[in-house]
């Protein structure tokens, strides 16, 4: 069990490094969009987040969701445990249901205001790169490990389903928020089986209902299915704004900010660059039941 758990965090780093490494020189060899804020601030403030994220898990959970798929297993708990599929069924099945799972968990996030709290760590970086898939409240990590390790408990998805599934979500996660540009042939391509950064973006976008769309991380099916898939944004990828009606303020980039960020109740100071947005867009915005006005 050790060796796998060793040899599973080894996976998942070199992986780590490999696609931001990529994604990363995509962005500056074939951006899509200026940004709006300085980049060094923007990712030494959301790698640091990162690494508090990192820290706090391995002391709260050191085995992961692989560890919790590894216990279950050892005691044939779980729907696939009981079936005795084949190992490739049981791992696709694994897969595309953990994938569901999180497409939904994506949604009560936007839909619980208490969980939007959270969320809205995300969503209120005024650009979106390959660091902004990695920048999430610490709340809303422990929360998505609680409702990941049930779904696997439930599920009885063995310990490689959970590490493939773990290692293509990080991954695909820094793909579809990186600032990379793809040409549009290839892109409509690849969205019919994978969420690209211009079918993301759009979820990015400071208009709410380009917000509440879009909501897949790998498979964009579960948009198309429960029809909240948007193609593109109405104001177009370079004149779209990204972020919140609420946060244009560029001290939503620091690292205080942003762990406090859940509770505070009064919008960030409107500046000079949120009066630039077209005041039809950023209209009265109403999220998760909660209505914030800038």
């Amino acid at each position: 069990m050790l060796d796998f758990l060793s040899s599973e965090i080894g996976i998942r780093l070199v992986s780590f490094v490999g696609i931001l490494g990529v994604m990363s020189l995509g962005e500056v060899f074939a951006p899509r969009r200026s940004p709006v804020g300085k980049k060094t601030l923007r990712w030494s403030n959301n790698f640091f987040l990162v690494f508090i994220n990192s820290i706090l898990m391995r002391l709260i959970a050191p085995l992961g969701a692989v560890g919790v798929a590894q216990f279950a297993e050892s005691r044939g708990w779980g729907l696939l445990n009981q079936l005795m599929l084949p190992s490739v069924i049981s791992t696709v099945v694994a897969f595309v249901v953990l994938d569901f799972a999180i497409y939904l968990q994506h949604r009560m996030f936007h839909a619980i205001p208490i969980l939007w709290r959270s969320h809205i760590v995300h969503h209120a970086d005024l650009d979106c790169d390959v660091s902004t898939g990695l920048r999430f409240h610490t709340f809303e990590i422990l929360i998505s490990f609680v409702i990941k390790s049930s779904v696997v408990i439930l599920l009885g998805a063995s310990p490689l389903a959970v590490v493939i599934f773990e290692v293509v979500l990080n991954g695909t996660a820094m793909f579809n928020h990186s600032n990379i540009c793809i040409p549009r042939p290839l892109d409509k391509l690849l969205r019919l089986i994978l969420v690209t950064p211009d079918m993301h973006r759009v979820h990015h976008s400071v208009d709410c209902a380009e917000t509440n769309s879009n909501f897949g991380f790998n498979l964009p099916w579960w948009d198309f299915l429960f029809r909240t898939y948007r193609g593109q944004p109405a104001q177009g990828h370079e004149g779209m704004h990204i972020g919140l009606p609420q946060f244009r303020d560029a001290s939503v980039q620091q690292l205080g900010v942003m762990l406090t960020m859940p509770f505070v109740t009064k919008s960030v100071a409107a500046t000079e660059d949120s009066q630039k947005i077209d005041s039809e867009q950023i209209h009265e915005c109403s999220y998760s039941g909660q209505t914030y006005n800038r």
